[in-house]
């Protein structure tokens, strides 16, 4: 008996159902998104520099995760998002981690950047050393608890046995404020962060010292990156691969903006420079600032500058620790 119109349909769908499921590559569903890392970050950061970067070329996709950024004020909003768990990661200093121990928040670090700041005079300045600031007015963008402006109390009073906080005419502001006074020739000098310094270089000022320079001469042989990228150490650990995965892309990144020139000026609209000398002047100081190692050695240089800075800084600076919390650096950071 021939085969009915239905049963010759019924025959080729079967044929064809089999040669899909023996021909082709079996297809079980959509590709799985890639995980997420979201993190916190200001609009104005540097750090957004290196993270443009992993954006535009997908280096977060081709390392597996994929990065979610939210923009946040200042530091402090940034803080309260790591702490409220609304971002996954954030960049804060060390200092900062080990506070956070000593009082039961399991926050840990993995290394981010060595730049912090440095002391700034006009060309012409007769201050040479940090005990020439004795009697002169100085602008400090930090605040009284800024991590140069504690070394260089402490440099001053170990090597000159000089109290830079009675006899320094001290002028706190913000950052940019700070910068504007020294330009207008209202301060003798300023304590700013790497940025802010760089730009005043541009434009022809002297520096005296920078945080390295301070911690050499206090014995600190080879200072610690005090920036980094900070996370609970729990999630740390349960997402180890991809916070991996993500410090290897920051490094990258970095490693571009440093040798290609092109990336450096794809990226020029996020540090908005006035000159080619201040573009220079950025990037000088931004490449001089990628950790080149970080694993027990700096580890426990940093337990050296911990004691200083508690010394001199007092719990305002590092809290009820006396000593650097244990676990405040993430050692799967290591390089």
């Amino acid at each position: 008996m021939t085969p009915g119109p239905m049963s010759q349909v019924a025959a080729w769908t079967a044929s064809v159902v089999l040669w899909l499921t023996t021909t082709l590559v079996p297809v079980t569903g959509v590709a799985a998104e890639p995980e997420a890392l979201r993190l916190g970050v200001m609009k104005t950061g540097t750090v957004r520099w290196e993270l443009d970067v992993i954006a535009h070329h997908a280096l977060d996709r081709a390392s597996g995760f994929r990065m979610e950024l939210t923009i946040l004020a200042n530091n402090q909003a940034i803080k309260v998002a790591l702490q409220g768990g609304a971002v996954d990661v954030i960049v804060a200093d060390w200092i900062w981690v080990s506070r956070q121990r000593a009082a039961g928040h399991g926050y840990t670090f993995a290394p981010y950047s060595a730049t912090v700041g440095a002391i700034v005079v006009p060309a012409d300045s007769p201050v040479r050393d940090v005990q020439d600031l004795v009697g002169r007015k100085v602008g400090i963008g930090g605040g009284p608890l800024d991590k140069t402006w504690i070394l260089a109390r402490a440099h001053a009073q170990r090597r000159a046995g000089v109290d830079l906080d009675s006899g320094v005419d001290k002028v706190f502001g913000a950052p940019p404020l700070i910068n504007k006074q020294i330009e207008l020739g209202r301060l003798d000098g300023v304590i700013n962060y790497w940025h802010y310094v760089a730009r005043l270089e541009a434009a022809g000022m002297r520096r005296v010292a920078d945080a390295d320079d301070l911690l050499r001469a206090l014995g600190v042989e080879e200072a610690p990156p005090f920036l980094g990228y900070v996370f609970d150490e729990t999630f740390g650990n349960a997402r180890a691969a991809t916070l991996r995965a993500f410090l290897a892309a920051s490094r990258e990144a970095k490693r571009r903006l440093c040798d290609d020139d092109t990336e450096w000026a794809r990226i020029a609209p996020l540090f908005a420079a006035e000159t080619a000398a201040i573009s220079a002047a950025l990037r000088q100081s931004y490449c001089a600032g990628i950790p080149k190692t970080w694993g027990a050695r700096q580890r426990e240089a940093a337990a050296q500058v911990f004691s200083i800075l508690a010394e001199i800084g007092g719990r305002g600076l590092v809290g009820e620790g006396t000593a650097l919390a244990p676990g405040t650096f993430w050692e799967q950071a290591d390089f």
